[in-house]
């Protein structure tokens, strides 16, 4: 079994621009391209998971979902990474679906299809709906602090192993996680900060 990174889209690895299918206005958020070869390295595999509610409303089609696909992989390609999967869900929240975060079904989906070990993988998000994910899937988690979480309330799916501000604090924070013992890791870092237990 191999082991992932799964990683939000819009807000954690591109700039969130609502509803964007144009290729031009892709590129990476800062940080991420050095990140995420230092966790290749570790052996971690790159796989997005994104809700794409845009197609349901028909503002745009899964082919212009597949050009953003393409232009994301060309940028990892850049960087010498690859883009083991790319994993979408096209429906409204309305639908209650089974693959839209924060349920589980995508990274499930991902876990069978590509052999990876949950446990050992991580989900990579800007907000709360994909910690949950997650932490659902029976992966561990981090939230990316860039502002877009809005309603911070914390339950038992709902927390983050821990939350960093940059994806050179991931990077690091992982690479920490798979070298420390346990009961060190409960000691806060200048790195990151620790989420208060819920309640």
């Amino acid at each position: 079994m191999q082991k992932a990174i799964f990683i939000d889209k819009d807000g954690t690895l591109i700039p969130n621009i609502a509803y964007n299918v144009n290729p031009d206005k892709i590129h990476l958020m800062a940080g991420v391209q050095a990140a995420l070869r230092q966790l290749v390295k570790q052996g971690y595999k790159i796989v997005i998971i994104s809700n794409q509610p845009g197609i349901a409303h028909g503002y745009f089609t899964t082919t212009d979902i597949t050009r953003v696909e393409q232009k994301i992989g060309a940028l990892l390609r850049e960087e010498g990474l690859m883009l083991s999967g790319f994993y979408y869900c096209p429906h409204l929240p309305a639908d209650q679906c089974q693959c839209r975060k924060p349920r589980p079904g995508l990274i499930k989906k991902a876990a069978r299809d590509l052999q990876i070990d949950l446990q050992g993988s991580w989900m990579i998000g800007d907000i709360m709906d994909d910690i949950e994910a997650g932490n659902r899937a029976g992966c561990q988690s981090i939230l990316l602090d860039n502002g877009n979480e809005t309603i911070w309330k914390f339950d038992r799916n709902r927390q983050p192993e821990t939350i960093c501000n940059s994806w050179e604090e991931i990077a690091a924070y992982i690479q920490r996680r798979t070298e420390i013992p346990e009961e060190l890791l409960k000691l806060p870092t200048a790195t990151h900060r620790l989420v208060s237990s819920w309640s």
